[in-house]
């Protein structure tokens, strides 16, 4: 085998070994292989993948996260930053699961309601629809009640009227109409990840130009770009709401320390430099 000048010994698996070991296909391994997330600790010769027991390990966890329902890239963090973030990421995770529950609860409920008037008023559609709609309007509540109080709401709402334009707060409500609880859920897991990140790199000593810390630069202004879809207008409302959360003028507590926004916001600049 080609890694390490070592001989081929009975703790290497060929892809079809590995694969049947695993109980996956081989074409799941080449995909795993592409995409970064088990790359082969060796290679034949002639270029054949070559896996270890550790390998078999770390797959295992691969298969286990995407059993709870992981994404690709959610693994792949899970994997880098070990067994202290995942714990936080189970408990998302969960909280997601309860709401596909309670979604798919909605849907059987309106299968059932649409069943009784099917036997009663058949082809009536007007009734039909009508039904749809309302168990829509019920999936669609505004979940944020469930984790603030209206007292909390107002606060936001006062927040925002102060940092957006009316013309700003329209175009947002617009944005926001197909948000969902799961969407709110899963951009929670996202800026936990890229803060818990961030917290890694400075007590690392690392500075906002390594490469590391540029990887981060880059993922956490693809995420302001996904609220912000590029607008100046939104952009600019978004730092009066981030700089009314660090003076704790919001419901929930500050999302970083000036230590880790200074770090940020000079690893970004560099990053936008970089691009220029």
């Amino acid at each position: 085998m080609r890694k390490g000048g070592n001989t081929l010994d009975h703790h290497f698996y060929h892809s079809g070994q590995f694969a049947a070991l695993a109980s996956v296909t081989i074409r799941t391994l080449r995909f795993y292989d592409k995409v970064g997330l088990l790359k082969p600790s060796g290679r034949t010769e002639s270029g054949y993948r070559l896996y270890t027991d550790a390998d078999l390990f770390r797959l295992q966890r691969i298969l286990a996260l995407k059993f709870l329902g992981f994404s690709l890239e959610e693994i792949q963090h899970c994997l880098r930053v070990g067994p202290t973030t995942l714990k936080e990421t189970l408990a998302l995770q969960k909280q997601m699961m309860r709401e596909k529950r309670a979604q798919l609860d909605a849907i059987i409920q309106a299968i059932g309601e649409t069943e009784r008037l099917l036997q009663t008023q058949a082809q009536d559609w007007e009734a039909i629809v009508r039904v749809i709609q309302v168990m829509q309007m019920q999936q669609h509540s505004d979940w944020r009640k469930k984790y603030f109080t209206d007292e909390q709401l107002q606060q936001m709402e006062s927040l925002s009227k102060q940092s957006y334009t009316e013309e700003d707060r329209a175009k947002l409500a617009e944005w926001g109409k197909n948000w969902s609880e799961e969407d709110q859920i899963r951009a929670t897991a996202e800026w936990n990840a890229l803060r818990t990140e961030l917290q890694r790199l400075i007590a690392a000593g690392k500075e906002p130009t390594d490469p590391e810390a540029q990887t981060l630069a880059g993922r956490w202004l693809a995420q302001v770009q996904g609220f912000t879809r590029g607008d100046a207008s939104i952009t600019e409302g978004l730092k009066k709401m981030t700089a009314a959360n660090m003076r704790g003028e919001t419901p929930y507590p500050p999302f970083y320390s000036k230590e880790e926004a200074a770090f940020i916001h000079k690893a970004m600049e560099v990053y936008q430099q970089s691009q220029q």
